[in-house]
């Protein structure tokens, strides 16, 4: 069995702007194999948040295609391509996107609903992802009560919840202090060492890119040789097909 998780093939992005169109990601190809945390790095405009998005299947390469665990996410039906994210995806945002008026329990909750967990089950996986992350004292608490160190940590806790295959995480650091960024991204190292997770995390800062074990960079679009990162894990250079 392949260990490949995420396979992109000769995609390309365009934009259409007024009467021109701009390339986000020109001929890209990428693989990025299980049990990886994969960085995606590059300045403000470099297509790592497209090619980020592409790969959950939130938007469409303009051509080429975007394989996840085997499935071609570029093609899928989007009822199918939503059923498919919530089972094997998990998120983790920039801003945090918890809800104000729902506990840390409740927010974290959330994306069980959508299951068919009778509620002690739920409890259960719910009370084990913020014990993960550090913030089982911290359950009953609303937003506005925690840091923005431990908010960003629920939300971790909401995208492992249902146990993903891959997390996703979108500047995951971009919005907090250094001792904050440090807490979540040892948080982000230690599901990736200890638990196997695949973590694919784009990022601007340098500083956050030294936990992932494979870093690329993206500038203007087009992908640069990867590099391992400190932990010394081989080299996952854009694939040439």
């Amino acid at each position: 069995m392949s260990d490949v998780v995420v396979d992109v093939r000769n995609v390309t992005k365009a934009f259409r702007h007024g009467g021109s169109e701009l390339l986000a990601l020109d001929q890209a190809n990428l693989q990025i194999h299980a049990g990886e945390f994969f960085c995606l790095m590059g300045p403000s405009g470099s297509g790592k948040s497209t090619l980020l998005n592409l790969i959950a299947g939130i938007d469409r390469p303009t051509s080429g295609t975007v394989s996840v665990l085997g499935v071609e996410v570029s093609s899928m039906a989007e009822d199918d391509l939503a059923a498919w994210r919530n089972r094997y995806l998990g998120f983790v945002f920039q801003q945090f996107n918890l809800i104000p008026v729902l506990t840390a329990f409740e927010n974290v909750e959330l994306p069980l609903l959508l299951t068919r967990l009778n509620k002690a089950k739920r409890r259960e996986h719910v009370e084990a992802a913020l014990r993960l992350v550090g913030l089982a004292d911290r359950m009953s608490h609303y937003p506005r009560q925690l840091s923005g160190g431990q908010e960003q940590r629920a939300a971790i806790a909401r995208a492992l919840v249902i146990d993903p295959t891959l997390i996703l995480a979108d500047e995951p650091t971009g919005d907090l202090d250094a001792r904050s960024a440090e807490e979540v991204l040892e948080v982000m190292q230690r599901l990736n060492r200890q638990f196997g997770k695949t973590l694919v995390m784009v990022t601007h800062d340098p500083r956050a890119a030294a936990y992932a074990t494979v870093v690329v960079h993206l500038e203007k679009g087009k992908l640069m040789p990867g590099e391992a990162a400190s932990a010394g894990i081989p080299s996952a250079a854009p694939t040439s097909r």
